[in-house]
């Protein structure tokens, strides 16, 4: 398994970071079987988009809910890393409410 599980939507509460906001956050490493995902399909569309981290941030952004680690933006870095075989990812972890 390559996630925890595979969410569709955000459960928590809109925190509205700013890309400069998430960017203040050091990135840290998380492992990919504690992720859960916050969508179902990867969208090019929204891969292309500027706000994706694929041509911004250079890490992932996870937010840390009631005890779970959610991957709101870097699926594809997260497949990048599991196709590399590796179990770990680099991301910014904003924590809203109770922490992990």
């Amino acid at each position: 398994m390559i996630f925890r599980r595979v969410a569709e939507g955000r459960p928590y509460p809109e925190h509205g970071l700013s890309a400069g906001q998430w960017a203040e956050i050091a990135p840290s490493q998380v492992r990919l079987d504690d992720l859960t995902t916050t969508k179902t399909q990867l969208d090019l569309e929204h891969l292309l988009d500027d706000d994706s981290t694929f041509f911004g941030d250079l890490f992932a952004h996870v937010v840390s809910f009631e005890g779970e680690l959610f991957l709101e933006d870097g699926l594809h870095r997260a497949l990048r890393a599991a196709l590399q075989q590796r179990n770990m990812l680099h991301a910014r972890v904003h924590s809203i409410g109770k922490t992990t």
